[in-house]
């Protein structure tokens, strides 16, 4: 592992890699694999879970579906950096005289900009199909760099900004996916995952003073085979190491009231996380990050002044990975059986030969 430096959207971070060539792919290999599905089963199969799973959704999170773009303007701060440093992809627009637009990583802010646009009102929301190009992700099993999510936003009190209504609202979506899950197996009766309802609750810090040998990821993994569902809670923020868990841009979430969805995936013997979520900031914790990130030029765009302003509601939101999903509630050891994407040649060979069957 080493350390370097990247300077990103007016801001520093401080990086923790592996040492990996550029052509090197990561792939799990399970021993004896077979997709309990034939691909046509497959496809018939991914259309069943992600219609039920928007019905489950929407009827557990009171959501109604919107339209949602697939570019911004890249000069109005309402694009997710995400992690901090990934680049987005940008073109320009020849009849805007060239203005430059680039493609979504996420739509954590445009959202909390549409509640207000199309006047939503405390416990109501919206949820949408997103679709994004993430060009620095790393490939491997669960990994692909076409991201398609549900994207769901909800508009909250100032009262509800607290652990409790966080985990109520974790409950609620597990709750759906096991919901989903039981219709896929009446349908599929090849299908015969158990996934648990009850969430266990973990702070990152909790899992670091747990398992200090292990990276996030290993504590992340370690966890899930336990407990089956946890919630990982309060990642952005450096831990007793020095280090976050993981990155979380400064903007959108609140670093003391997110977290991650994670399960046990059997079938790689690794956690999954199926949704990166959280209370999203408000003009206190969105200064306070902006200013440990040393990114407080942002202020001057004008979705961080509406939020300093109030301008905006106040809200809850996340993602859900529609592949992701797809690939645990299906048993598949990749997630490129349930999405069509590019892959490294070395990575299609070895599952040509593994028989697992990229689409």
């Amino acid at each position: 592992m080493f350390k370097v430096t990247h300077q990103a959207f007016g801001c520093v971070f401080l990086i923790y890699q592996e040492r990996t060539t550029p052509n090197m792919s990561k792939l799990i290999v399970p021993k004896e694999y077979t997709s309990s599905l034939t691909p046509y089963e497959t496809q018939t199969a991914i259309g069943l879970i992600k219609r039920s799973f928007e019905i489950n959704l929407c009827q557990s999170l009171n959501l109604k579906r919107v339209s949602a773009p697939l570019f911004v303007e890249n000069n109005k701060g309402i694009n997710d950096d995400l992690n901090g440093v990934e680049r987005a992809v940008r073109f320009d627009i020849k009849e805007q005289g060239g203005v430059e637009a680039e493609i979504v990583h996420s739509l954590a802010k445009w959202k909390r900009i549409a509640l207000k646009r199309y006047g939503f009102r405390s416990g109501e929301g919206i949820y949408t199909d997103m679709n994004a190009i993430r060009r620095d992700d790393k490939c491997d099993n669960q990994h692909s760099i076409y991201v398609d999510q549900w994207d769901w936003e909800m508009v909250i009190s100032k009262e509800q900004r607290n652990l409790d209504f966080l985990k109520m609202i974790v409950q609620r979506i597990v709750g759906a996916i096991c919901d989903t899950l039981d219709e896929t197996k009446k349908a599929f009766a090849s299908v015969d995952l158990n996934l648990k309802r009850e969430v266990t609750f973990v702070t990152t810090q909790e899992a670091l003073d747990r398992y200090p040998d292990l990276d996030s990821h290993g504590r992340e993994s370690a966890l899930a085979k336990e407990y089956g569902t946890i919630f990982l809670m309060q990642i952005g923020g450096a831990l007793s190491n020095g280090k976050p868990h993981d990155g979380r841009a400064p903007d959108y979430d609140d670093w003391s009231l997110n977290g991650d969805i994670i399960f046990y995936d059997e079938v790689l013997g690794e956690s999954i996380e199926i949704s990166s979520m959280g209370i999203r900031v408000d003009a206190k914790s969105m200064t306070e990050q902006l200013k440990i990130a040393g990114c407080e030029s942002r202020l001057q765009n004008q979705f961080h002044k509406d939020v300093i302003e109030g301008n905006l509601p106040l809200t809850i939101g996340g993602g859900i990975g529609q592949s992701r999903l797809c690939m645990l509630i299906l048993q598949k050891a990749h997630i490129g059986e349930v999405q069509s994407s590019l892959w490294p040649d070395d990575m299609h060979e070895k599952c040509d030969k593994a028989g697992i069957n990229l689409l």
